[in-house]
């Protein structure tokens, strides 16, 4: 990993590693431009961010990023030339798991010298960092009441209620028409509870249609959950149908209100933090500057006692080598390699999707060759502590320090098995400048350039491509991306508040047969 001294990066190149045999432009180098650094001449028009051979590299030999193979050579590629899609080829090559053999337990801090934020205490005794009530649909028939609910509470219905953030529906496409038993229909269940209570909502009301294969009567069976002050149900077919069952649940967020109100922020232990790590629109800068920035705000956090949960199965492949030696038990690795297993092996065979290759349009412009390379930097956001646990989607998280979700890369997929795992925090690193939000965590957008960041300050929180312009490295940005943690758990608003992104990001992972 590049400069975690603290060293600030200058000069038209930077090498990564001393293996490696690529560097990295950091701005735009021309055809014949000398880099004296490397004793060599750029023989290609090299964009900022794309990759140039350091020395010769022949035919089938390794290409080298972070001394981690990113693809391999096919053709002789000359020093100097620019290395990318077109003369690297993708393709599989082993990899030594060495489960646990590079674990190394994370230093706590004791609990007097950790940071602090301004959250919720629920009864439970988890941690909120937004106080919001939640509508949510069990099939997309009950989609339409559960938004118009929300809706009606508008900014002005809601001006005597300053401690509540809002009223916000979670409505998805499916619920029907898919298996009524299995992992899709437990998926999507566990994805609904962990959602209906989450810290971050001060109550729920959960919509039903009445003949959906996902029947509220199941769900609230399978997830242990049970009406309660804070968690009401309604069925529209017997509660007199779409308008009956808006006015019903009009009153009852009405009834909600008072109590949900009384909520106030207390100071509590950093610990309680457990953020959503994210990256989508992704550049060959991403690696080298927001994804190791924010893995050191990972490693920050760990050191409080709080949780970061790397997740985008896809988006590890190839560097998952690097996750599974450092697991804090060869069964936690194990974990991780059989759902790797899972996605190679089951879900993805034949298809034309990331983790056979290719990656999209947007992160090949941005100078990223395949999914080796992306995975590479995505894996970074982890940090370099312990990895503590594997979960399945919206698993419940309950592990302290680095852990992994299984997730599909899509960012809105993605992030909701996070949230529904208890992730109260989301962070977002972004090279191209993806405009994501979410509900009821908030999000917090890292970019990995400057010129990005100028063009989109409205949607990005932190500009980590001061590290590319040499005014701060990447520990320091780490320590400011931990710092924004605390204030925007304690209620300062992210961009993406700002904007009202977040009412249609929540989309669980549909898996299995549709009929």
């Amino acid at each position: 990993m590049i400069e975690t001294s603290g060293k600030k990066l200058a000069g038209p190149i930077i090498r990564l590693h001393p293996n490696d045999n690529i560097v990295v432009a950091r701005i735009d180098i021309g055809i014949g431009e000398s880099v004296p650094s490397e004793n060599l001449t750029s023989r290609s028009q090299v964009p900022a961010g794309y990759k140039i051979a350091a020395k010769k590299i022949l035919k089938g030999e390794p290409i080298l990023k972070y001394n981690v193979t990113v693809g391999f050579a096919n053709t002789d590629i000359e020093a100097g030339t620019m290395v990318h899609s077109h003369n690297t080829e993708f393709r599989e090559f082993d990899r030594d798991y060495a489960y646990a053999s590079e674990y190394k337990p994370t230093t706590l801090l004791p609990e007097s010298e950790r940071a602090t934020f301004e959250g919720y205490v629920r009864t439970n005794g988890k941690v909120g960092t937004r106080n919001f009530i939640g509508i949510l649909s069990t099939v997309n028939c009950s989609a339409t009441v559960v938004n118009k609910i929300a809706d009606w509470f508008t900014p002005e219905r809601l001006k005597d209620y300053p401690n509540i953030d809002g009223v916000v529906a979670f409505s998805h496409g499916i619920g029907c028409g898919m298996e009524m038993s299995g992992e899709p229909m437990q998926l999507l269940r566990r994805t609904m509870a962990g959602y209906a209570q989450h810290p971050n909502l001060a109550a729920a009301l959960i919509i039903g249609l009445g003949c959906e294969r996902n029947q509220l009567k199941g769900l609230m069976e399978q997830e242990a959950l049970q009406e309660n002050s804070t968690l009401h149900t309604f069925i529209m077919q017997e509660t007199g149908g779409t308008r009956k069952t808006i006015e019903a649940g009009i009153e009852a967020v009405k009834a909600l209100l008072p109590e949900a109100n009384k909520a106030k922020r207390q100071t509590v232990s950093a610990s309680h933090l457990c953020v959503g790590l994210q990256c989508g629109g992704s550049d060959g800068f991403s690696s080298i500057t927001a994804n190791p920035a924010l893995g050191a705000a990972i490693d920050i956090l760990s050191r409080h006692g709080g949780t970061g949960i790397l997740s985008e199965t896809p988006e590890i492949y190839g560097v998952e080598h690097t996750l599974t030696r450092r697991a804090a038990t060869q069964e936690i690795g194990e974990k991780l390699i059989k759902r790797i297993r899972w996605w190679k092996d089951e879900y993805s065979v034949g298809r034309d999707v990331q983790i056979n290759g290719q990656v999209s349009p947007g992160n090949q412009i941005g100078g990223l060759a395949n999914i080796f390379e992306k995975s590479l930097g995505s894996s970074m956001k982890g940090g370099t502590g312990p990895l503590m646990e594997v979960y399945r989607y919206a698993e419940p998280v309950t592990a302290k320090g680095f852990v992994f979700m299984d997730t599909p890369g899509f960012d809105p997929v993605s992030a909701t098995g996070q949230i529904a795992g208890g992730a109260n925090l989301i962070a977002f690193t972004t090279g191209r400048g993806s405009m994501f939000g979410s509900k009821p965590a908030p999000c917090i957008k890292l970019a990995t350039n400057t010129p990005m960041y100028q063009r989109l300050t409205e949607d990005m929180d932190i500009n980590c491509g001061e590290i590319l312009d040499g005014t701060v490295s990447v520990q320091e940005m780490g320590q400011r991306i931990f710092e924004l943690f605390l204030r925007t758990a304690s209620g300062e608003a992210s961009k993406s508040e700002l904007l009202g992104l977040g009412d249609y990001e929540f989309v669980p992972w549909q898996v299995g047969v549709m009929s």
